[in-house]
């Protein structure tokens, strides 16, 4: 793994082409504040330019995914040891940008910004102890910004009704609203984020990186918009070298090896 920055707030560790990032303050719920959020840029831009890399696992310590934003860093810069590199709303945006999808494994609690990340993420698997929730309106304050990317996995009313109110929900609630795509018995957490990161390593990167990108890129277009870029994508695609060992291997009846080119 060429990862060799040293972090204050996460742990990055690599198994084939499966990178995990893990926000390592578990005595503390893993809390989001500008140092684990810059570093969380840095360590998502390494995971995107790294070519080793084809799925990325985001994951917390302990029992916790994150408790949301560290109330007590609330507004200011903190103090990390790598140049700053955005905030918040580029984290969340940057997840659009990899090219590479993401599995949020949650194993326990995710609020406020906690929950934002795991919307932005392509895969949610929770754990079933697992509790989401959006808690600020009960502390004065609204989610404003988890709301732009709550808004695509959620129903309207379902989201208004969690946000007004604040409410916890359970596993089996969260993946009824969306927010996760499966909900697995605690001690099988692990295997089931390892069986869909093999699953998705296994695919063309070239055909997830133009899919993901045109994916995120269509939901900000009408239709009239997006088809001609979508055509676009489909010439590039084809010209690959892993469509053409694709079409190959499926003349020759064996399974792809796809390289990313």
């Amino acid at each position: 793994m060429s990862e060799t920055r040293k972090y204050q707030k996460l742990l990055v560790e690599q198994s084939g082409a499966v990178r995990t990032i893990t926000l390592n303050e578990p005595e503390r719920k893993n809390p989001l504040g500008p140092v684990v959020v810059n570093e969380l840029l840095y360590a998502l831009d390494d995971a995107r330019d790294d070519e080793s890399v084809r799925v990325i696992v985001l994951t917390g310590a302990g029992d916790a995914f994150s408790a949301g934003a560290d109330l007590k860093q609330l507004g200011g810069s903190g103090e990390g040891g790598l140049p700053p590199k955005g905030g918040f709303p580029d984290l969340l945006l940057r997840f659009r940008e990899l090219g590479k999808p993401v599995i949020a494994r949650v194993p326990g609690i995710a609020m406020g910004g906690g929950l934002g990340m795991i919307c932005a993420c392509d895969f949610a698997i929770g754990s079933e102890r697992a509790v989401l929730s959006t808690p600020e309106i009960k502390r004065g304050l609204f989610p404003f910004m988890i709301m732009a990317v709550m808004s695509r996995v959620v129903p309207r009313r379902r989201l208004l009704q969690m946000m007004l109110l604040g409410e916890k929900l359970n596993a089996q609630q969260a993946l009824d609203a969306g927010l996760l795509t499966h909900v697995v018995p605690d001690e099988r957490l692990d295997a089931a984020v390892e069986e869909l990161a093999a699953q998705l390593a296994r695919q063309s990167p070239t055909a997830m990186r133009l899919g993901l990108k045109a994916f995120h890129r269509m939901s900000d277009q009408t239709m009239a918009e997006a088809l001609p870029e979508l055509e676009a994508d489909l010439m590039r695609a084809l010209s690959s070298e892993d469509a053409r060992e694709g079409l190959r291997a499926f003349v020759e009846k064996r399974e792809p090896n796809f390289t990313g080119r």
